[in-house]
C-alpha cells in the first residue's frame, strides 16, 4: 500500500514539475517542500483569455461611448484641462496665448487705423494713440508686452487717446485672468501625484491558504520610496457577474471584500512591505468557493490603495486587480524582511514569490463544519516528525487510505503524503 501510494505520488510530481531553488523558500518550510505542481496555473491554462476590467498598472478598461451630452465636459472646463494628455494641455496653452496676444493686437491696430495715426508715422506733430506703432507687427508687439506686463518703454500709450485707455485696462484685466488660469492649470497637472503611484507595488498574484486555522485570501503591498504614505489605507472589490432571484443580470457587479474594515486593519502603516489579509467567513463572496470551483470561477480582484503624499500632502490612489487565473490555491509569499546589523532590510527581489504549502482543497463553509464537528485537526497540515518520523507517518497513512474521508480535502491528504 504504501509503495502504491509513493508510485502515485511520483507520477503527480512528473505532470508539469518546476524545479525550485530552496534558498528562496523560507527556511522554516525548507524541510517541508509540498508538491511542485502548480495545478492552479496548470487548469487555468485550459481557460479562454477574458478582457480585465481593470489592468495591473491601474488604468481601467472602460470606455465611455455615445456620450451625446458633451457640453457637461465644458461646464467644467478647467478639470477637462487637467485631465488632457501633455501634448494636448501644451497646444491648449500655446493656442489660447497665441491667440489672445493676436486678438488684442488687432485691436489696436485697429483703432491706429481709424485715427489716421499709420498715415502720419513719423509726424512729430501727430499725437498718436500709440507712439511708435507703425504697423500690424508692431500693434502684436504691444499686445504682448501689455499682456505679459514687459514693457519694453519703445511703444508707449498717450493720454489723448481714451479708447486705447479703455482696452488696456480690458487686456490687463482678461490677461491676468488668462494667466491665472492656465498657469493654474499647469500647475495642477505638474504637481497631480499621479507618478507616486508607480513606486507603489502589488504582488502580481493573489494566494489562498490557512492562517491560523482559516483560509484566507492575500496579497502584497510594498513602497520604494523612503518618503512615507500618510493615512494609507486599503480597500478591495470583487468584480462578477450574476444573476439575481428574479432573473435580473448584472454585468460586472462589485462586492465589497473585507479586509479589516471592521478590526482597522486596512490603516496601513507602510514603511515596509505588508500581507493584506482577507478572512473568509460567510460574509466573504468566497465562503462556498473550494479550489475545483476556483478552477471554474470568472472573476477579478480589484485592490486600491490610497493616501496622502508626505512631501506635497496630495492624495495619491494606486489600483490593482487579480484575476481568477492569478488567485494561486495553497500558497504563501516567500518573506523579505530580514534583520541586518542595526536596521531592518528588505528584499524586493523576493517581493512577488510564493512557495507552495498543504492547505485543504474545500470550501472556507466545509471547514468550518468540520471544526464544529471536531474532524478538522486530523486534517490540517502537520510539519514532519523529527528522526525520520515521516516516512512511518506517510507508511501509517498509505494503510488507512480506504477509509472514508471528505471529499473536500483529498488535495489535502494527497499533500501531507508528497513529504
Amino acid at each position: 500500500m504504501a509503495g502504491d501510494s509513493r508510485n502515485a505520488m511520483n507520477q503527480d510530481m512528473e505532470i508539469g514539475v518546476t524545479p525550485r531553488d530552496p534558498k528562496k523558500i523560507p527556511k522554516q518550510a525548507r524541510d517541508y517542500l509540498p508538491i511542485a505542481t502548480d495545478r492552479t496555473r496548470l487548469l487555468a491554462e485550459g481557460k479562454k483569455p477574458r478582457q480585465r476590467y481593470m489592468e495591473k498598472s491601474g488604468k481601467c478598461n472602460v470606455h465611455h461611448g455615445n456620450v451625446q451630452e458633451t457640453y457637461r465636459y465644458l461646464s467644467d472646463l478647467f478639470t477637462t484641462l487637467v485631465d488632457l494628455k501633455w501634448r494636448f494641455n501644451l497646444l491648449v496653452f500655446t493656442m489660447v496665448y497665441t491667440i489672445t496676444w493676436l486678438f488684442f493686437g488687432f485691436i489696436w491696430w485697429l483703432i491706429a487705423y481709424i485715427r489716421g495715426d499709420l498715415d502720419h508715422v513719423g509726424d512729430q506733430e501727430w499725437i498718436p494713440c500709440v507712439e511708435n506703432l507703425s504697423g500690424f507687427v508692431s500693434a502684436f508687439l504691444f499686445s504682448i508686452e501689455t499682456e505679459t506686463t514687459i514693457g519694453y518703454g519703445f511703444r508707449v500709450i498717450t493720454e489723448k487717446c481714451p479708447e486705447g485707455i479703455i482696452l488696456l485696462l480690458v487686456q490687463a484685466i482678461l490677461g491676468s485672468i488668462v494667466n491665472a488660469f492656465m498657469v493654474g492649470c499647469m500647475f495642477v497637472k505638474i504637481s497631480q501625484p499621479k507618478k507616486r503611484a508607480e513606486t507603489l507595488m502589488f504582488s502580481n498574484n493573489a494566494v489562498i491558504s490557512m492562517r491560523d486555522e482559516k483560509l484566507c485570501l492575500m496579497f502584497r503591498v510594498g513602497d520604494l520610496r523612503n518618503s512615507h504614505i500618510v493615512e494609507a489605507s486599503i480597500r478591495a472589490k470583487l468584480i462578477k457577474s450574476r444573476q439575481t432571484k428574479e432573473g435580473e443580470f448584472i454585468p460586472l457587479n462589485q462586492t465589497d471584500i473585507n479586509v479589516g474594515f471592521d478590526t482597522g486593519d486596512d490603516r496601513l502603516f507602510l514603511v515596509s512591505p505588508l500581507i493584506i489579509s482577507h478572512e473568509i467567513n460567510e460574509k466573504s463572496p468566497f465562503w462556498e468557493m473550494s479550489r475545483a470551483q476556483l478552477d471554474q470561477e470568472e472573476f477579478e480582484v480589484v485592490v486600491i490603495l490610497e493616501g496622502m503624499v508626505e512631501a506635497t500632502g496630495m492624495t495619491c490612489q494606486a489600483r490593482s486587480s487579480y484575476m481568477d487565473t492569478e488567485v494561486l490555491w495553497g500558497h504563501r509569499f516567500t518573506p523579505v524582511l530580514t534583520l541586518e546589523k542595526g536596521f531592518y532590510e528588505v528584499d524586493y527581489n523576493t517581493f512577488h514569490d510564493t512557495y507552495e504549502t498543504n492547505t485543504p482543497s474545500c470550501c472556507a463553509k466545509e471547514l468550518a463544519e468540520m471544526k464544529r464537528e471536531g474532524r478538522l485537526l486530523q486534517y490540517l497540515p502537520s510539519p514532519p516528525l523529527p528522526g525520520g518520523c515521516a516516512e512511518t507517518e506517510l507508511d501509517t497513512e498509505a494503510e488507512h487510505e480506504g477509509e472514508e474521508e471528505p471529499e473536500g480535502l483529498s488535495g489535502s491528504r494527497e499533500n501531507r503524503g508528497s513529504v
